[in-house]
Formats: C-alpha cells, sequence, structure tokens
C-alpha cells in the first residue's frame, strides 16, 4: 500500500460531542469565514445528502459562481469550456423537454453558466426571481447529471491507468492541505494511501456485495485536526478549494463525529440552502466491522480530474460532447486528535478493524453446506 504522511507539531486537546445543541459553537480558523451557501454544503456533507433534493443555492456573486465552477473542472474564462457548458445546458434543456414534458423560460435555456448559478441563488430580475430561480434550479440538476455521464464515458475511452489518475488526486489534496495550514486550521497529521490488491480483495470477500464499482477507498485521505474546533474550518476548506460539494457521493457519509445540528447555530443557517420538504437525508451508513465506540466523519467524493492537462488536448476523443473531464472516487477521513488516539485503543483499533473482516471472509469462504443438500 502507498502511505504517506505528514505531522505537525501540535497539543492534544478535548473531542467534539454528538449533541449539537449542547455544544459551543465552534471557532473558524482565522482565514475561514461561512456564507449560507457553504453552510449548506457541510449539511449536505454531513448527512449524506444529494444536491439533486436543493431547490436553491447561495452563490452571493460573479467569483462565487466561478469557483463552483472551477470545482466541476470547468475554467470560466475558456472558451472551449464555455462551449462544452452551452452544450451540456442545451442537452438538459431538451431533456426536460422531450422526457419530462416541461417548458423552460428562454431567460434560462439561453442564459451561461455563470447566469444560470446567479439565477439559481435568486439574484434574478424580482419580479420573476421564483420562476427563474426554480427553472435554473432544475436546469442545473440535469447539467449536474449530464457533466457525470459524460466524463465517464470519456474515461472509459481513455482507458487511463489508476495510477496516473490518482497522482493527479493527490497532487490536488496536497495543494489543499497546504491551503488548511495557510487558513490557521490547526492539522496534526494528513496521511493518504492507496489500496492494495490483497485489502481489495479482503474487502470485496467480506462485503456482501462483491462489486468492484462499490468499493470507494482505493485512494484514502486522512486527517487529523487538532480539536473539535477545527473540524469546520477543515470542512469549509476542502469545499472551498479541493472538491465540488455537489460531487460528494450521497448516501455514503459515515458521521459519528459532527452533528449536523451543529450547523443551525451559526447565523448564516437561516438563510443556507436545504433540501425540498422535510427530508433530512439519506440514513448514514455505518462499516459493519467497525467497533461501536470508533468515532469518524467519513465521506466519498467523485473528484473531477482535467485530463487534457494530463495527456494533452491531440490525445483526447476529437468528440465534444466528451468534454475534457474524468471522475476519481476518493474517500475522505477526517477526525480530531483526541478521537483518533480514542479510536487506537481496543476494540475500535484499526488491528481489531481488521481482525472481524478476515475473520469474516474465512467464514464465507469455508462455510460448510446445510445439512441435507
Amino acid at each position: 500500500m502507498r502511505d504517506a504522511k505528514h505531522k505537525p507539531k501540535g497539543s492534544v486537546a478535548g473531542r467534539i460531542t454528538l449533541s449539537g445543541f449542547d455544544l459551543p459553537l465552534p471557532r473558524l480558523a482565522p482565514g475561514v469565514d461561512l456564507s449560507p451557501q457553504d453552510i449548506g454544503e457541510l449539511r449536505l456533507l454531513l448527512r449524506g445528502e444529494s444536491v439533486v433534493d436543493w431547490y436553491r443555492i447561495d452563490c452571493r456573486d460573479v467569483p462565487d459562481a466561478h469557483r463552483l465552477l472551477a470545482l466541476n473542472g470547468f475554467d470560466p474564462y475558456d472558451p472551449r469550456d464555455d462551449e462544452r457548458l452551452g452544450r451540456i445546458r442545451d442537452d438538459a434543456a431538451a431533456y426536460i423537454r422531450d422526457t419530462l414534458g416541461l417548458r423552460l423560460d428562454e431567460a434560462v435555456t439561453g442564459a451561461d453558466a455563470t447566469t444560470l448559478l446567479l439565477l439559481a441563488s435568486g439574484r434574478g430580475d424580482a419580479a420573476d426571481r421564483p420562476r427563474l430561480q426554480r427553472g435554473a434550479c432544475t436546469l442545473l440538476k440535469v447539467m449536474h447529471i449530464l457533466h457525470h455521464l459524460d466524463a465517464r464515458e470519456l474515461a472509459t475511452s481513455l482507458s487511463l491507468p489508476n495510477s496516473t489518475l490518482f497522482s493527479q488526486v493527490e497532487a490536488r489534496v496536497l495543494q489543499m492541505y497546504d491551503v488548511l495550514r495557510a487558513a490557521g486550521v490547526h492539522v496534526s497529521e494528513f496521511a493518504w494511501s492507496r489500496k492494495t490488491r490483497a485489502s481489495l480483495i479482503t474487502k470485496l470477500l467480506a462485503k456482501r456485495q462483491t462489486n468492484a464499482a462499490r468499493v470507494f477507498d482505493r485512494i484514502r485521505f486522512r486527517i487529523v485536526v487538532e480539536t473539535g474546533d477545527d473540524l469546520v474550518s477543515a470542512l469549509r476548506v476542502m469545499l472551498h478549494r479541493c472538491f465540488p460539494f455537489n460531487y460528494v457521493v450521497p448516501g455514503e457519509t459515515v458521521n459519528s463525529l459532527v452533528p449536523p445540528d451543529l450547523l443551525k447555530r451559526f447565523p448564516q443557517a437561516a438563510e443556507a440552502p436545504e433540501p425540498a420538504g422535510d427530508d433530512l437525508g439519506p440514513a448514514l451508513v455505518a462499516n459493519e466491522f467497525s467497533s461501536a465506540d470508533y468515532r469518524v466523519l467519513n465521506f466519498v467524493v467523485d473528484l473531477p480530474i482535467r485530463v487534457d492537462r494530463v495527456l494533452g488536448e491531440d490525445r483526447l476523443p476529437p468528440d465534444p460532447r466528451f468534454g475534457r473531464v474524468v471522475f476519481v472516487l476518493s474517500e475522505f477521513q477526517i477526525l480530531d486528535r483526541a478521537t483518533a488516539d480514542a479510536n487506537a485503543q481496543g476494540d475500535a483499533s484499526h488491528d481489531a478493524y481488521k481482525r472481524r473482516q478476515i475473520q469474516r471472509v474465512r467464514e464465507r469462504l469455508l462455510r460448510e453446506p446445510k445439512h441435507g443438500t
């Protein structure tokens, strides 16, 4: 297994608890502030929600919209990316019209991506704001799906080795680590690893679903911050500088560490985007081999990677519908120092986890037939 660590010096402090309304409001790092959009993105991550259930976003201005576009793999100043976004928009509008039987306002279907994000944030003309906001959100949701589907086709056509893609992901996350420190987030430990072949086989044999496509931690990053206060700041930096909130994989969050209701105590929460209706998101998953005492925030991101910057334009398919982005499933684990130390003890330790997993594999492989069969 490829493994690397950074261990900055720092003190050990108290761990966060699960009763969000009983906790003091986390102190944000000096270089971090929270907008309503940030609160919404954090809530989606902590709950394992899907952006498709959102009915609005909250981009404050053009630079904020450009940030979201860049995180999704688009250069807002590149005419080729602008053309690509226009094609995705037109395909999405055609799907909505032809398959769903819905018609959107021309002010929406003719808007560029930056304008769409601002319309979806309620930044349009006051008289038409609700209608345009709803239409822009509808269109952006379908564009989100189409971008992902086209990127999957591109990845298949290129047949890029995992090692090449993983190196790009590692470079991206290492840049984020530098930003964390610059923002004043106290990082106690930073490590990453690639799952070995033996570990992958063990995981598949232990799982009920023996499908390699469902293994999300082939590349994994672990971030240990000094205190519970640092968790929210670290997550906000990650969402701003490393990956787009809309490609956090829904339903794959394991969160026994940071209560989502903690976010409601920030004054910005009243204006934060959230899913329509009363749905609080899917039930959070749990690893059957983890101890009940094990506490962590673990989530999976489909990270957009620009392959034209790896291979060069001349090696990409000439078909423009493929674009220049592929996605790499990446797992992130974040926790505070005291929780990490507690997780290393007894039944919650990684060694105990591996023993339970190996025992399950042995049982499944050596299982005897039932009597009479």
